[in-house]
C-alpha cells in the first residue's frame, strides 16, 4: 500500500513532481496546494489527485492540518515559504523533500545568517527527536549536482580541483530576446540568485565575491561544450568552502568553484543592473509607494511574452562535474555531465524535469523506506547508486569521461 503526499506548489517544478508521483507505486494519493484558481482544471485529468486553493502565507493553521494527514510533504513554493514550511512539517512530525535551500544565499547580513544557522541546527535536532526525514536542496542545483559531485571524488585518492556547473537556459535556436534567456521557474527567485555572494578557492587561497561582482569580467570565464552551439558564460555561485568541507576535500583542492552558466551577454547587462541596484531586495520609495526593485524588474520582466517560451521551444538544463587530482599515483580527470531538453510532448521543461522529478524521488525513497538516516539531509546523504537508475528510467542521462 502506498503513501499519501502533500504537493505544496503547482508551478512549473510542482507540475512536474506531480506528473511523476501519480504513477509511483509508492504513492496512494495525493492532495496538491496552490492559489491558483484553475487548480481544478489543472487536476481533473489525475485519478487519487485532489487540489486545494490555499493562501499559504495566511491559512498557515489549515495548511498544518492538511499536513497531519501526509506521510511526506513535498514543498515546491517561492523560496520565502521554504523555511517556514519545513518548520511547520517538523512541528507536526511529518517528512519532508524541498529543492531550496534552508538558508539564505542572499543574505549577507552575519547577525542573520548565525540565527537563521541557529534554527537550522534546532530544527535538525527536533526531526532527528521526532524521527522524521528534512531533505533539502534536493533538485537539479542544488541536488543532482552535488549527488553526481560527491560520486566523481569517490573516483579519486586526491582531489585536486573540482569544478562543477548547474544551469538552465534557452536551446541556442531560441536564445532569441535581449536577454538571451527565458524563464522556466520563479523570476523573482532567478533574480535573487543573481544578487549572492560567491566564495571559491583559487591556488588554495579562500577568495569572497561581494554579490554585486559575480558577473564582473574578471569572475567570469568561458565553457565550450560542443553539442550547445556556443560557448557558455559561467560566473560564481554559492559557498565553495562550505562544500569543500562538506565532500571531505578541504585539505586537498586547490581551486574549487561552482558556477551556472547562461548564453554571453548575459552578465554584462546584470552587472551593471545590479551595480544600479536593480536587484536591491530593500523597497525604496515611488511617489507615495514602497516598491522594491527587484519585485519590480521581476514584474515587468514576467509580463512580456518574449521571455517565456513558446510550444516548440526547448530549454536546456545542465549539470558538470569536472574534478582533477590523483588516482594510484597517476594524474586523472574525470568529467560527470547531464545535458536534458525540454519535453515537447509533454510540455515539461528540462529544468522541471531535472528538478520536479529529483523531488519526487525523494518523496518515493523515503514512502519507501530507503533512506534510513532521520534529520535534516542534504544531496550528499544521498548515494548516487540509490538515484542512478531512477533519474535514467526518465531520460535524464548521466555522461562520464576520465582521461590522464
Amino acid at each position: 500500500m502506498g503513501g499519501k503526499v502533500l504537493l505544496l506548489g503547482m508551478g512549473m517544478q510542482g507540475s512536474a513532481a506531480l506528473y511523476d508521483l501519480v504513477k509511483s507505486e509508492a504513492v496512494d494519493y495525493i492532495t496538491v496546494v496552490d492559489n491558483k484558481t484553475d487548480l481544478d482544471e489543472k487536476l481533473r485529468n489525475y485519478d487519487n489527485v485532489k487540489g486545494i486553493s490555499l493562501d499559504i502565507e495566511n491559512d498557515q493553521k489549515d495548511l498544518i492540518n492538511l499536513m497531519e494527514n501526509a506521510d511526506v510533504v513535498v514543498e515546491l513554493l517561492p523560496a520565502k515559504f521554504t523555511f517556514p514550511v519545513a518548520k511547520m512539517a517538523v512541528q507536526v512530525g511529518k517528512n519532508l523533500v524541498s529543492a531550496m535551500y534552508f538558508n539564505d544565499p542572499g543574505e549577507e547580513d552575519p547577525v542573520k545568517v548565525q540565527e537563521r544557522r541557529q534554527d537550522i541546527n534546532a530544527l535538525d535536532n527536533l526531526a532527528k527527536e521526532k524521527g522524521i526525514i528534512m531533505l533539502s536542496e534536493f533538485g537539479m542545483d542544488p541536488g543532482l549536482d552535488l549527488i553526481i559531485g560527491k560520486k566523481a571524488i569517490e573516483e579519486f585518492d586526491e582531489v585536486v580541483d573540482f569544478y562543477s556547473y548547474g544551469a538552465g537556459f534557452p536551446e541556442f535556436s531560441c536564445a532569441n530576446n535581449p536577454l538571451k534567456y527565458k524563464f522556466t521557474w520563479s523570476i523573482t527567485g532567478v533574480l535573487m540568485s543573481y544578487l549572492r555572494p560567491a566564495v571559491i578557492i583559487k591556488n588554495g587561497n579562500i577568495m569572497e565575491i561581494a554579490a554585486r561582482e559575480i558577473f564582473a569580467e574578471k569572475n567570469r570565464h568561458y565553457l565550450q561544450i560542443d553539442e550547445l552551439g556556443d560557448a557558455l558564460e559561467s560566473y560564481p555561485n554559492g559557498n565553495s568552502v562550505h562544500y569543500a568541507e562538506l565532500l571531505g576535500i578541504k585539505n586537498s583542492v586547490q581551486n574549487m568553484a561552482r558556477f551556472t552558466c547562461r548564453w554571453p551577454g548575459h552578465g554584462d547587462f546584470w552587472e551593471r543592473m545590479a551595480r544600479c541596484g536593480f536587484l536591491d531586495r530593500k523597497p525604496i520609495s515611488v511617489g507615495k509607494l514602497q516598491i522594491s526593485p527587484l519585485e519590480f524588474c521581476a514584474a515587468l520582466l514576467g509580463g512580456q511574452k518574449q521571455f517565456y517560451y513558446g510550444p516548440q521551444e526547448r530549454d536546456v538544463a545542465l549539470i558538470r562535474v569536472d574534478v582533477r587530482g590523483i588516482k594510484d599515483g597517476k594524474e586523472q580527470r574525470v568529467i560527470y555531465q547531464v545535458i536534458d531538453y525540454r519535453d515537447l510532448d509533454t510540455g515539461l521543461t528540462a529544468m522541471s524535469r531535472t528538478t520536479g522529478f529529483t523531488a519526487s524521488i525523494g518523496a518515493q525513497l523515503i514512502l519507501k523506506g530507503k533512506i534510513t538516516k532521520k534529520g535534516l539531509l542534504t544531496p550528499l546523504d544521498i548515494p548516487y547508486g540509490m538515484v542512478e537508475d531512477e533519474i535514467s528510467m526518465r531520460g535524464i542521462k548521466v555522461e562520464k569521461n576520465i582521461s590522464n
